[in-house]
């Protein structure tokens, strides 16, 4: 996690590195915050007016994104998304959600990229089915804002959100990386997917979208010399997820986490919205923590907490925290 290290007038200088400082300050809050915590004061359309009030006038507005900002938005991983697309391998291998397959053990290479194409083109490259994500555009494009998310979905750009305000700390389903460690570049899987749609037999519909064609006759491979490779050195390839220390951290993701880095440094000392959005407790250490300790440290901060069951704030920190306990795409309705 170190900050990159770049050359200045033949001098070694290391990068600022959003990504190390926001787990550094997240361990620093779980040493502090001992107290325990709290569900928010208020009622739900106190806590509204509130949020309105702070979206309006807060000099700023850093926007923390977990998994539960998309499933608001209908990225659901199980149910009629996951019948539609993937029921074929469902009846075959006997998962029942898109998470599990990814997982699977598949006996070949063309099934298992054969999976993957589909999941990443639904999760990717598919729109959601709410316009949530618009919903929180429109609230913010015009006030002073950055995004760091844990999300690998690229809602936040496809909704028009400024990619240079954007920080996907870890990875994109829209690109994948070599296997070979010293290959540290991202690649493009655009083309390489709708080609793997194609060669299962998905077809296009009025609208541009692939979906099974009548007859239901889709395959659940793909052709062999389809499996994709790294462009550099023909070695194979794998998402660019960060699932262990092998995840490259690209020129792009260095960008953003100085980018990020330097937001929150000209940021620190003025009325600041830290705004959480479904953010559970898989990786806490990235957003929720860290928004709390930078809370914690400037009594012109806000924290707010929006979540579908886990809405809640340290008590150290409960008279500068909205905590709103449902579903996001609603909460955001009432919102405008």
């Amino acid at each position: 996690m170190a900050g990159k290290i770049l050359q200045y007038k033949g001098k070694k200088i290391e990068q600022p590195n959003g990504y190390r400082d926001s787990i550094e300050r997240g361990i620093a809050a779980v040493r502090y915050f001992s107290a325990g915590v709290s569900y928010g004061k208020g009622t739900v359309e106190e806590n509204i007016n509130k949020l309105k009030a702070e979206v309006n006038n807060a000099d700023a507005i850093v926007i923390g994104a977990g998994a539960g900002m998309s499933t608001a938005a209908g990225f659901i991983y199980t149910g009629p998304r996951f019948e539609k697309y993937f029921l074929d391998f469902s009846e075959k291998y006997g998962f029942d959600d898109m998470y599990s397959g990814g997982f699977y053990p598949y006996p070949k290479q063309e099934i298992f990229w054969a999976y993957w194409a589909r999941y990443i083109y639904i999760n990717r490259y598919m729109d959601t089915p709410k316009y949530t994500y618009q919903k929180l555009y429109e609230m913010v494009k015009d006030k002073d804002y950055f995004v760091i998310t844990t999300n690998v979905d690229h809602c936040f750009q496809k909704a028009g959100f400024d990619k240079k305000r954007l920080f996907y700390t870890q990875g994109d389903y829209g690109l994948f990386q070599s296997v070979n460690p010293d290959i540290r570049q991202t690649f493009d899987n655009e083309e390489w997917v709708m080609k793997a749609l194609e060669a299962q037999g998905f077809v296009k519909n009025v609208d541009g979208i692939f979906e099974v064609p009548r007859d239901k006759a889709i395959k659940m491979e793909i052709p062999t010399d389809l499996i994709p490779k790294c462009p550099v050195d023909g070695s194979p390839v794998t998402t660019n997820l960060r699932a262990d220390d092998k995840f490259v951290e690209d020129d792009g993701w260095h960008k953003a986490s100085e980018a990020y880095s330097d937001f929150l440094r000209r940021h620190e000392s003025l009325h600041v919205l830290y705004l959480e959005l479904g953010v559970g407790s898989n990786t806490p250490v990235i957003i929720k923590y860290p928004f709390w300790q930078m809370t914690a440290s400037n009594p012109k901060a806000v924290y707010a907490c929006l979540n579908y069951g886990e809405a809640y704030c340290p008590i150290d920190i409960e008279n500068q925290s909205i905590c709103i306990d449902g579903d996001i795409d609603e909460i955001f309705d009432m919102l405008k």
